[in-house]
């Protein structure tokens, strides 16, 4: 029996170009600065890929495997928790799509494959969100918000 599984799209529009924006997705030095992990792979199909937290601990939160790379316009890796890399059927699916778009940049990112009703989909559904306003107010201000921040209680 085959699992049930959804999607996960999130697009938004960011002034830069689409080199600096490929750039701070697979740059260790600059996803830690908007999204507090790095990125850790030599981005080459079929090599690891890891997510790191840009902490002190620096524990790997996220395992997957390169699937496709073509600077700057296209990324797509696996994803899974590092907790479950050994389970095949534990791992979903990244893509960025990156075009220009006039004098900005429309990110598209599909996250996919994911096991429908999943904690890995609650997961994503608020966490992508966070990270890419981040990458966007970071890209286009300098300074990226706090990826970690959680609501103030009523």
């Amino acid at each position: 029996m085959t699992k049930e599984t959804t999607s996960f799209v999130y697009v938004t529009y960011i002034l830069s170009t689409p080199e600096k924006v490929f750039e701070a997705i697979t740059k260790p030095d600059i996803a830690r600065r908007y999204w507090g992990h790095e990125n850790v792979s030599d981005w080459k199909p079929g090599s690891k890929w890891e997510h790191i937290r840009a902490n002190d601990e620096r524990t790997v939160e996220l395992v997957g495997e390169v699937v496709e790379v073509s600077p700057p316009t296209r990324l797509i890796f696996t994803w899974a928790n590092a907790s479950q890399a050994s389970d095949p059927a534990s791992y979903s699916r990244v893509t960025f799509s990156i075009e220009e778009y006039d004098n900005m940049v429309r990110l598209t990112v599909t996250h996919d494959e994911l096991e429908a009703g999943s904690g890995m989909v609650a997961g994503i559904s608020k966490g992508w969100p966070m990270v890419l306003s981040s990458l966007k107010s970071f890209l286009e201000t300098g300074s990226a918000i706090d990826v970690f921040a959680k609501p103030k209680a009523a």
